[in-house]
């Protein structure tokens, strides 16, 4: 529950720290003292989108810090899977705006994302505003709370996987046929782009290769002329000697000064291994000389190769003959996958078909749920209608068949209500006035709030459009939603003076003057002040002794 909360810079409110009790506490105060301004801040720290206007004018930044007590509430799961320090008895939550509008959030002092933020925060207060009794006529709403009643959570997960599973099928199965349909009128011309490329076979790095053979071919007289003059030289002519024989005239020249210097020895040694080399490289001269011959037809056959290399290179984008190979190869198994298009399809089909099964199976169980709980949810709201002075209400659920199934099931559930005796119950939205709608969503939060355990909630002015002994009954209903749970704190924001002397605890929201700019503030009312107060309420500016007394006995019949 709500423990503490400290707001700065918020709006109207400078500096606000609130000690806050469980049980039943009642917010009151002039309109426009800042009651709205304070929930607005507590809605900061639920996730809420944030206003940089809302930051008080002047500031730099506002603060909204809220301490919960979490010691009954089992929530050390969500602090594991989100990495945030796990604190057994209490958690913080704080969240920061800048004129600049820039927003940030922490839990435990650590920065978390809103969506974080919005998580824990649905697990520890409940915000009822205002305009949140339109709820009541949405389906969404309506179907929660039977969902809530009917405690289905495991039986509705069930089935939201078959339903993902099953729409998750049928996505794939339509992608597959529409691929199928489309591939098909691609088949031939596929066909034929791989038949050019096998046909030709290219390989990798083969147009490096055929490039330097058809130099080679192309130049064959000019490097077989060249190899030719150099095996001359190494050898020799008719009228002079060849590098091979000057080296080893050279070497025998060195060779014969050894015995007088003997330093010659290392460099015969050396000459030696020229001559070695230089005769070796003559013969391999001479024999590629030999071998090279111009070979017309050979060429003819390069050149041919490498233009439809080109050709199919610059067909499919190919930068060369290896990615021309890999081109060949997707279309192969773009090819292959057409192929068994049909088999996929067929397989996807039987997925699909199992998946329908499975999921008319958790709908059927989901259903069966709900219809169930309809019966509860029918007697304690017409319970509560009752005691909140509507003997002739009628209150009933009707559970129909949805047009097509949603990740919710295949179910609508619509409320309906009369008010009057004898007459037929109609959808709520239709028949309800203000204040009708605003003792029936009492009636279904109180009723949703023991099973959902929520350890605060807050009701902003939920008792619009009643007043008198309907007012006091409303407040009996919320000091009971305490009384039903231990250790739950409720909240009312409220302008009736029935519910205000409900109230286990009474704060009171009001404005100051400080000469240069006016603040809102809030402060726990002491008994006396409380009987004041509620006088106030009763009689407006002008408090009467009468007034006075009336407060007291409101107060003294709680």
């Amino acid at each position: 529950m709500l423990r503490h909360l400290h707001i700065s810079n918020y709006a109207l409110i400078e500096e606000l720290d609130l000690d806050l009790q469980d049980g039943f506490s009642v917010i009151t105060g002039e309109t426009g003292a800042g009651k709205s301004i304070l929930l607005g801040a507590i809605a900061l720290i639920t996730g809420q989108r944030a206003d940089s206007q809302s930051i008080k004018e002047g500031a730099a930044k506002c603060v909204v810090e809220a301490e919960f007590d979490i010691s009954n509430h089992r929530l050390e799961s969500f602090f594991e899977e989100n990495g945030f320090d796990f604190d057994p008895e209490s958690c913080t939550l704080r969240r920061e705006l800048t004129a600049a509008g820039k927003s940030r959030a922490f839990i435990n002092d650590s920065p978390a994302t809103l969506a974080q933020m919005k998580e824990l925060g649905a697990n520890l207060i409940d915000i009822h505003s205002q305009h949140q009794n339109l709820l009541l006529s949405h389906e969404s709403f309506q179907l929660n709370v039977l969902d809530t009643m009917a405690n289905n959570a495991t039986t509705l997960d069930a089935y939201r996987e078959a339903y993902y599973l099953y729409k998750g099928t049928e996505k794939r199965l339509a992608e597959a046929i529409e691929v199928a349909e489309r591939s098909k009128n691609e088949v031939d011309y596929l066909s034929y782009q791989l038949e050019q490329l096998q046909a030709l076979d290219p390989h990798e790095d083969e147009e490096k290769d055929l490039e330097e053979e058809n130099k080679r071919l192309e130049h064959a007289e000019e490097i077989k002329t060249s190899l030719y003059e150099a095996a001359s030289l190494l050898d020799g002519g008719n009228d002079y000697d060849g590098l091979v024989d000057l080296s080893n005239r050279t070497r025998s020249i060195v060779e014969n000064l050894t015995d007088v210097y003997p330093q010659a020895e290392t460099l015969a040694e050396r000459l030696e291994s020229v001559y070695i080399e230089l005769k070796d490289l003559s013969r391999e001269i001479s024999q590629q000389a030999d071998d090279l011959e111009y070979d017309p037809q050979r060429l003819e056959e390069v050149k041919q190769r490498l233009d439809l290399l080109y050709t199919l290179e610059k067909k499919h984008g190919a930068a060369d003959s290896t990615e021309l190979v890999e081109v060949m190869h997707n279309i192969e198994k773009k090819l292959d996958l057409i192929t068994n298009a049909d088999e996929k399809i067929a397989q996807l089909e039987r997925e699909r078909d199992e998946a329908r099964l499975l999921i008319q199976q958790r709908m059927t169980e989901l259903t069966a749920t709900r219809k169930k709980a309809i019966k509860d949810v029918e007697s304690e709201v017409g319970n509560s209608l009752l005691s909140l002075g509507m003997p002739h209400a009628v209150f009933r659920v009707q559970l129909s068949a949805a047009s097509t199934p949603t990740a919710d099931g295949n179910d609508r559930v619509t409320f309906l209500f009369a008010a009057n005796k004898n007459a037929s119950p109609r959808a709520i939205a239709d028949v309800a006035s203000g204040g009708e709608i605003s003792r029936v969503m009492l009636a279904v939060k109180a009723m949703t709030s023991r099973r959902a355990k929520l350890p605060t909630i807050i009701f902003d002015e939920i008792d619009t459009g009643v007043s008198g002994r309907i007012a006091e009954a409303m407040g009996y209903i919320m000091r009971n939603m305490v009384a039903e749970q231990g250790g739950r704190q409720v909240i009312a924001i409220t302008h009736l003076p029935q519910i205000a002397a409900c109230g286990q605890t009474h704060y009171c929201v009001y404005k100051e003057d400080s000469g240069l700019h006016t603040v809102s503030s809030i402060r726990r009312l002491s008994d006396e002040e409380r009987i004041m107060e509620i006088a106030h309420m009763l009689s407006g500016n002008n408090v009467t002794a009468a007034a006075i007394d009336n407060a007291r006995e409101l107060l003294n019949g709680q």
